[in-house]
């Protein structure tokens, strides 16, 4: 079974204001949390992609070996760009990317070609994985730089009074919003949900908890 997410009724300017409220949440409410755990979704859009340019020194490419790509390839390594894993699957390439203004022109990208960041330190380093988790301090910078990126980070938590803490915590979407079992791009929109686990979902202590702790809280929805 998965957890059970309930969204915070509250709107937030920006991705820092919503950072604040979900620590907030945890510190008044939570006995125990853990790192965040930061996941920043591929660039799929033209503003994503200037600002990636224009902001940042590396990404990650991807790129599936199908009609148009080749050429693509061969522009970027023209330009001195790209550099090319030494050993690659016979279906994809996958390489790293030079940024700057001067790729520009090449949006949109093909349809096979993926473009992501890593997620420290901010964003795109040669010594970072995709989807580390980092310190609060690292998790500052990001959100500082995040811009129009899409970005969700995750806490678990032990909430304060509940015997369980399997799959509680908190989820922050950044330009994102969740939807059942899934998160969708939702530019400018900023939130934050909690979890709980199903052993303590829809106990007595569970709904309890609900009631008492002081968030307004809406409906519940599948969580991850």
């Amino acid at each position: 079974m998965s957890s059970t997410l309930y969204r915070v009724r509250e709107t937030f300017p920006d991705a820092p204001s919503a950072l604040t409220r979900a620590r907030a949440i945890m510190r008044d409410l939570a006995d125990l949390t853990s790192d965040p755990w930061p996941r920043l979704e591929p660039v799929t859009t033209g503003e994503q992609y200037a600002y990636a340019l224009r902001s940042f020194d590396t990404a990650r490419m991807v790129a599936y070996r199908k009609p148009g790509v080749v050429p693509f390839l061969d522009e970027l390594w023209r330009r001195g760009v790209v550099t090319f894993d030494a050993q690659q699957p016979k279906s994809r390439f996958t390489a790293d990317l030079r940024l700057g203004p001067d790729l520009a022109d090449l949006w949109p990208l093909p349809e096979s070609v993926t473009l992501s960041l890593n997620s420290k330190p901010p964003f795109g380093g040669p010594d970072s994985e995709p989807e580390d988790d980092c310190t609060e301090e690292e998790l500052d910078r990001m959100v500082s730089v995040l811009g129009p990126l899409f970005m969700d980070v995750r806490w678990d938590c032990a909430w304060r009074g509940l015997p369980e803490s399997k799959d509680c915590g908190v989820l922050l979407c950044l330009n994102r919003v969740w939807v059942p079992q899934h998160v969708e791009s939702s530019p400018g929109e900023f939130g934050v949900w909690i979890s709980f686990g199903p052993r303590v979902a829809w106990t007595p202590e569970g709904e309890a908890w609900r009631r008492d702790c002081g968030l307004p809280l809406g409906e519940s929805e599948d969580g991850w």
